[in-house]
């Protein structure tokens, strides 16, 4: 009498077993359907303070305090920059073949990306835009990732707006006591050369405060 059941066990592990080697896969699959995908090497980050210091995180300052001359004296003038990033990306096959038959990407798998949506979430589950973290943007650039090697792009994290409206603005003057922490989630957007669309993501931590200026 326990037969049927263990064999409809024995189908439900099966079952099971497939849904996960689905879902282990479903990276690639929301990829697109273009037989090459991007792999996004490295995302750095540089404050628009200091913009060609480059690092795995970026400490975003709401407003650097810059001196300038006014009327024959030096005066500390309260400036805001944009902060800037920096990603690598490369190609490879969803198919590669084997190694006694490799395939490499041609030509029409190069991929053209031509956007990026920046957005921004905090570990402790407060995402309100405007509230709790800054208000995530779309950007365009255009850059073409080779066949083989790899193509380096820059574009911006933070804008401007941004630390003029709350809640980045809040923490203006505030000597850095307050800070918020936020994980950067980067999607990039573009096509391969026979027109089908790709997209891949990446993150960085993005810290803002109302840091110690740069001397």
């Amino acid at each position: 009498m326990r037969k049927p059941f263990l064999t409809r066990a024995v189908r439900l592990s099966l079952c099971a077993a497939a849904v996960l080697t689905t879902a282990s896969c479903s990276d690639l699959a929301d990829a697109g359907r273009s037989p090459a995908f991007v792999i996004v090497d490295s995302i750095q980050g540089a404050s628009g303070a200091d913009p060609n210091t480059f690092g795995t995180f970026l400490l975003s300052d709401v407003e650097t305090m810059v001196e300038q001359q006014v009327g024959g004296q030096t005066v500390r003038v309260a400036t805001i920059y944009n902060d800037l990033g920096r990603a690598t990306f490369r190609l490879a096959l969803k198919d590669p073949g084997t190694v006694a038959n490799p395939n490499a990407p041609s030509t029409i798998n190069q991929i053209t990306l031509n956007r990026y949506r920046v957005s921004f979430r905090r570990a402790d589950g407060r995402n309100t835009p405007g509230v709790d973290v800054p208000h995530g943007f779309d950007g365009a650039f255009t850059i073409t990732i080779p066949s083989s090697g790899t193509a380096q792009a820059g574009f911006e994290i933070v804008r401007h707006q941004m630390k003029k409206e709350p809640p980045l603005r809040n923490l203006a003057r505030s000597g850095g006591q307050n800070l918020i922490s936020t994980i950067a989630e980067f999607t990039f957007f573009g096509r391969d050369q026979a027109g089908n669309e790709v997209q891949a993501t990446a993150t960085m931590t993005v810290n803002f405060g109302d840091f110690a200026d740069p001397q």
